[in-house]
Formats: structure tokens, sequence, C-alpha cells
């Protein structure tokens, strides 16, 4: 079947490490996360969506979709992360709390200065890369960006207009974060802002996760304005990272009572199920392919698969067929509800809910996860039309109906 889902139940052995993992992401660092953000000019929650008729057709009692279309004018997420990244670099720079360095002390002549300008490298497959080049040109300092074979030339545009130097490279995602590596160790004044961690690199990428991790927190915050009890939350993962953020931020929150978690990925590109599979840390190689074009990564965050395999309740994984229908969902919308203009990576989980639930091959699925008209179920849309030729394609053009 063209749609096939797949979904697991987390069985991995659990580790001693998942709520010294966690502390990152508790309550006082989680305020200076938000208190960072705030400082930057153009800074608002993004909306979240209540999609009623949608949820009333899939027999379930509230569906919430996260709109992250409209975040800084970047049409994507990622640059939460990126920003307080280089925010916590440049006070471990100059040996402040992060709680003292707002937007104005990091766009000031005075740090500038004192710091003098700092070459920020990193890979992507798009947002990430475009956050990062967007942060430093904002901060006055520099960026190198490498995207791996088959990033679009419009994604590559969109980050050299934030100021960054970057490129294709002639490898997959992997290789290319291996180059940023290697090149940023031939600057003097240079670091990796990566949202994947490896052995020897986790600081940076834990900061990265903090970052976001405001996504979610201003999520809980609407569903408890809005006096919604969340039952289930469906969050994408390339690398993990974001999964992990929301992991994180909502096992701090809940504790026991945490909703039941999902971690959704490309079939082609299952790295993190695969692990939760073999109950180890596992690694894809080559040039997978895949339209989510953000969760095209092979190499589990090492940070990330701990807090998961310690926390998720289960690993779902799902072909491009299933992201493609959840953006048509979402661009024609039922009368009633709220066009959300959603990309590839950031509308599987629309594509995943219409799936389970009005596909009766998905019954034992259903069942498994508890999905009945007493849920309400967030979701993540993670990025817009950040490659408008391939949103046309598909919402216009009906790409990748099978």
């Amino acid at each position: 079947m063209a749609d096939r889902i797949e979904i697991i139940k987390n069985n991995c052995h659990k580790t001693k490490c998942a709520d010294h993992l966690l502390h990152f992401m508790n309550d006082s660092e989680m305020e200076k996360v938000l208190s960072f953000h705030k400082s930057i000019p153009g800074y608002e929650p993004t909306p979240l969506v209540s999609l009623g008729a949608f949820s009333k057709k899939m027999g379930l009692k509230n569906v919430y979709i996260k709109d992250e279309s409209h975040r800084f004018g970047l049409n994507a997420f990622k640059v939460l992360g990126g920003s307080f990244a280089i925010a916590k670099y440049v006070s471990k720079l100059v040996g402040c709390d992060v709680s003292e360095m707002d937007y104005a002390r990091l766009t000031s002549k005075e740090l500038r200065d004192e710091i003098g300008q700092v070459t920020f490298f990193s890979a992507t497959d798009g947002n990430h890369g475009r956050g990062i080049a967007w942060a430093a040109n904002k901060f006055g300092q520099k960026s190198v960006i490498f995207m791996p074979q088959g990033s679009t030339a419009y994604r590559l545009q969109k980050i050299r207009g934030e100021g960054a130097q970057a490129y294709i490279i002639d490898g997959n995602y992997d290789d290319a974060v291996r180059l940023a590596v290697s090149e940023s160790a031939k600057v003097p004044g240079s670091i990796v802002v990566q949202d994947t961690a490896w052995d020897g690199y986790e600081e940076i990428p834990t900061w990265i996760m903090q970052g976001y991790a405001t996504l979610a927190l201003e999520a809980n915050e609407q569903l408890s304005r809005d006096r919604a009890a969340l039952t289930h939350v469906f969050v994408q993962a390339g690398v993990g990272s974001f999964a992990s953020a929301v992991q994180g931020y909502f096992s701090n929150v809940y504790g026991d009572n945490c909703p039941i978690i999902t971690v959704m990925e490309p079939s082609a590109v299952d790295c993190i199920y695969r692990s939760a599979e073999a109950g180890r840390y596992t690694v894809i190689e080559g040039n997978t392919q895949t339209i989510m074009a953000g969760l095209n990564c092979g190499s589990p965050n090492t940070i990330s698969w701990e807090i998961l395999r310690n926390k998720a309740n289960f690993f779902l994984k799902a072909p491009d067929r299933v992201a493609a229908k959840g953006m048509r969902i979402l661009s024609s919308p039922l009368r009633g509800d709220t066009r959300v203009i959603s990309g590839e990576s950031g509308a599987v989980g629309a594509g995943v809910i219409a799936t389970l639930m009005k596909n009766p091959e998905m019954e034992e699925y259903r069942n498994m996860l508890g999905l009945d008209e007493n849920s309400t179920v967030l979701l993540f849309s993670t990025e817009g039309d950040t490659d408008p030729q391939k949103y046309e394609d598909i919402v216009w053009d009906g790409a990748y109906q099978s």
C-alpha cells in the first residue's frame, strides 16, 4: 500500500541518563530562552490553529497545529535554535550568563569591539542554515553554510540572501556536517553551530534544542488558554533535535502525566525508528532521498536519541505520499478551518492523522496509540512553502500521490 505507515512501541531499555539530560529544559532554563527570543524585534508566538472541522471528520476531540510559517518572516522554526545557540556562545566568550545577552547587547558596537567578528559554520538541508545566516547577519557576524547534494537552488539563494557564504556539496547531509567541521578548523575565531550531536560535540546542540523548546512552550501556553487537555503529540524528526526538545519540554512540564508522544520520520530516512527497533544507536549510510528535506538525516543526534529512547512512547515512519497528502489537506481546509501553508517536512503530521483515522487498515495502530473521540492532538507545521516550486508541484499538480 502506497501510504503504508509503520509504528512501533518504544520498548528500548531505559538508561539512567534520561532525567539528567532533561534538566536543560526545566522552568528556569526555559525562562531564559523565552526572554532572549522576546528581545528580538518582531518576536511573537506563532499561531496555534484549531482544526475543528478536521477534528470532527477524523473522529477526534481536537486537532491543533502550530504554524511556523510566521516565525520572524523566515517561514520556518529553525531560527529559534540557531539564534539562541549563538547568544549562548557569545555569552560564554564574554563570561556572562545568557540572561544578560539580549538582542540589544548582541548587536551593540561595544560587544563587537570586545569579541571581534566570529564566523559560524553549519550544515543544513535549508531551514537551519537560513536561521544561522539570519541570526549571524543580525548580530554583525559571519556565516558559512554547506548543503547536501539535492538541495534546491531556491533554498541556497535564500541562505545567501541572509548574507552567508553558502554552497551545495557533492555528498549527503552527514558529509556536509563533516565539511563544516573541517573547514571551521581552518578559520581562526570560528565555531560550528550544528543541530546534531556526536561524541565530543554536545554543548552547542543542547543550546539549539533549548531554543527549539520555545515553540513547545508557546503551544502549551496557547492550549492552556484554550482549556484544551492535551493527550497526544506527533512530532517530526530528522536528527531528532526538535523532537527531543518537544519531548524534553513536555516531560518537564507534565512529568508522569506527559501526553503520548509519537516521533515521525520519512520511511526512506528512518534512523531513529531503526535505532528504536534495534534498541541501539543506528546510522543510515548513503545518499537517501525524501521530499521531506528537513528530515533527510541519516545519523541521530546522540543526545536526542538518549532522550527519545527514554521518554518517547512510539516511533513512526511514513512515505512521502503521506506528507504530500498533509500539504494538500492543510492547503484546502474544510469549511470553518484556517488554511495552513505547510511544506513537505511540516505537513507530515496532518497526513499521518488523516491516514491513521480514515484508513480501515490502520485500526490496529489507532488502538495502539489510543486515538479516539476523547483525543486532543498537537501537530507542528515546522515550515511553510520553503520551496515554492515543489509546493506548487505537490499542492497544485498532485505530485506524490502514489
